[in-house]
């Protein structure tokens, strides 16, 4: 089947507004990079998912499942296949008495702490400033500040790879450091269950309230990025490296080691991807011959040779 008879199908199941044809993706990453992709696609039930990736499938076509593009690095080149963002109802969260929140994989973990605070209910204060999708906070295990999504997650509702959908428990997910076995198998995250506890409404707010100036403190929150590089290789700290290597403020093209924190690749001056990447490959690099410690890049690299 070619593009366009592709496209065609694709606009009959989410309609002709949801299918974009050669979508700069700077406009859906927080680093604010990326070529086009061939297709990008917004759909906004859960049959739609499952008719947009089986569609996919049955043409042998490259899917990529995207919530905010804030741990995405697309190559300048862009993304030869289908890229699926999540959209419509996939922005909902049902905060329940009795501490239960379900909520679908495209609202933001921001948006999911502020109900949760308005409801009085604690345990995800941590995740007010992570700027992912609940569904990406599934997928990686996100957390910080000693706080991980592990830590109040009951379950998580997806589509397997062979588009089943399934519902996985906490045991079943097998939550490690920015992994889990949902990750390792390719699932598609649909919805998640968490489980708060009661809390006092003053004090939650002067927690995530902490969190933001301590975040706004330490990190380059006012350049684009992704957040942390690099995971935190076991026994060290990633920006701690990076800065004895002499690194902190390293700069390729546009793309700059920031000089305010040494864990974050920023793109201070108009960076291609190509910058950021080659940013990326000489930290590794340098780190691995300074101090024999391998540097794993939290970012996903979609479009690079490496990646």
């Amino acid at each position: 089947m070619s593009r366009e008879l592709l496209q065609r199908k694709l606009e009959s199941i989410v309609g002709v507004q949801n299918v974009l044809r050669d979508e700069p993706m700077d406009a859906h990453t927080t680093f604010r990079v990326g070529g086009p992709a061939d297709l990008f696609v917004m759909p906004s039930s859960v049959e739609e998912v499952k008719e947009v990736l089986s569609a996919c499938d049955a043409e042998g076509d490259t899917t990529y499942i995207v919530g905010r593009g804030s741990n995405l690095l697309v190559a300048d080149d862009g993304l030869r296949g289908v890229v699926v963002q999540l959209a419509g109802s996939f922005a909902q969260a049902d905060v329940r008495h009795d501490g239960t929140v379900v909520a679908t994989a495209g609202i933001s973990n921001a948006k999911v702490a502020s109900q949760a605070l308005k409801a009085s209910l604690t345990g995800f204060e941590f995740a007010a400033g992570i700027p992912g999708t609940i569904g990406g906070a599934a997928i990686m295990n996100a957390g910080a500040y000693d706080g991980e999504f592990k830590h109040v997650a009951t379950s998580v509702t997806c589509l397997d790879a062979d588009r089943n959908i399934i519902e996985i428990t906490a045991d079943q997910a097998k939550w490690g450091y920015r992994h889990s076995m949902m990750m390792d198998a390719g699932m598609t995250v649909l919805e998640v269950m968490l489980k708060l506890e009661e809390g006092d409404p003053e004090s939650i707010r002067a927690r995530m309230d902490e969190l933001a100036h301590r975040r706004a403190d330490k990190q380059p929150l006012d350049l684009p990025s992704a957040g942390s590089t690099f995971k935190r290789p076991e026994g060290y700290y990633a920006g701690k490296l990076i800065q004895d290597a002499g690194l902190m403020g390293y700069t390729v093209g546009g793309a700059q080691v920031s000089t305010k924190h040494a864990g974050f690749v920023v793109n201070f001056d108009n960076a291609t991807a190509a910058d950021i990447a080659q940013v990326i490959y000489d930290v590794k690099a340098r780190v691995l011959s300074e101090f024999g410690v391998e540097l794993e890049p939290e970012v996903r690299m979609w479009g690079f040779d490496a990646s």
